[in-house]
């Protein structure tokens, strides 16, 4: 649904609260929240409850609306010797050093057929990442090209090179005060390589080539208690766990309700890290015996 120029996705929760946020939330921010909510009051808009994060570097809330604390996973960009000497730890610069001894190079790359297929090629290589099913497995070009022309005006991509042979890339998306990793995503079978470090390494620098104080993988989905893979991968090439409002604004009575009893929040939210972490183990292993039964009927 599109309202006031951006896109608005719907879902709904507990089985009949219908939540909504921007669809590209983390790319796009809402700058006159009056102006939007007024607009998804209409009847046309059929929403319970609106929810939105406030913008880098403003982290005390700036809004009279109903608010949670979130996080964004934030490296703050001055310039790359910066980030190089003194917000990585001497095992991260290891790997980046490694990618440039294996042959690693990265760089720029242009938008264009030829990036499609490379990003074709490195989704293809397994159907599972990071223990689970690799949404982005099996699609074709044309698919893939819709998808990734999204923000192109404010786009960097980067590759990661062997040769010729494309290990990795990047797609970056700039707003006002930040760049966003939008993808980032290097084959496993040159893991040993450590091209998602060199991949960092060039975002790091193209971001502070452009003078944009602040690059943005993600959130940290547990805060400042996750402990998994990725979110440790995070801290080492120097993200920090940045706390922001979270606005959740009832535009219904039923909106209302689910805010004061919790509605609009995942199951997972309510559950401890520790269960969190011991599902997580769960469902690698499910999955990792999964694609190797497929493989063996194969």
């Amino acid at each position: 649904m599109d309202v006031c120029g951006m896109e608005i996705r719907i879902q709904v929760k507990a089985g009949l609260i219908r939540i909504a946020h921007l669809a590209a939330e983390g790319f796009e921010f809402v700058d006159d929240p009056d102006v939007l909510l007024e607009a998804l009051r209409k009847p046309k808009a059929p929403i319970d409850l609106f929810s939105f994060i406030q913008q880098l570097p403003d982290t005390s809330p700036k809004y009279g609306y109903p608010f949670e604390w979130d996080n964004v996973a934030a490296l703050p960009v001055s310039s790359f010797d910066h980030w190089w000497t003194r917000q990585i730890n001497p095992k991260t610069r290891n790997m980046v050093r490694r990618a440039q001894k294996k042959g690693v190079e990265v760089r720029e790359v242009p938008f264009d057929d030829a990036l499609i297929q490379t990003i074709s090629k490195i989704y293809n290589e397994s159907p599972v990442r990071q223990g689970k099913p690799f949404t982005h497995y099996g699609k074709d070009l044309e698919s893939l090209h819709r998808e990734h022309a999204t923000f192109l005006d404010q786009s960097i991509f980067i590759g990661a090179f062997l040769g010729e042979e494309p290990i990795g890339f990047v797609k970056l998306v700039v707003t006002q005060h930040q760049a966003g990793l939008m993808q980032i995503v290097s084959m496993i079978g040159h893991r040993d390589k450590a091209p998602t470090n060199a991949l960092i390494a060039q975002a790091v620098r193209s971001c502070a080539e452009r003078a944009i104080p602040y690059l943005v993988y993600d959130r940290f989905p547990g805060g400042k208690k996750e402990q998994d893979s990725l979110s440790e991968f995070k801290r080492h090439n120097g993200f920090q766990c940045v706390d922001l409002p979270r606005y959740n604004v009832p535009l219904t009575l039923a909106g209302r309700m689910a805010l004061s009893l919790g509605l609009h929040r995942r199951f997972v939210d309510h559950l401890p890290e520790t269960m969190l972490a011991r599902l997580r183990e769960i469902r690698n292993l499910w999955y990792t015996r999964r694609v190797r039964a497929a493989a063996g009927a194969g």
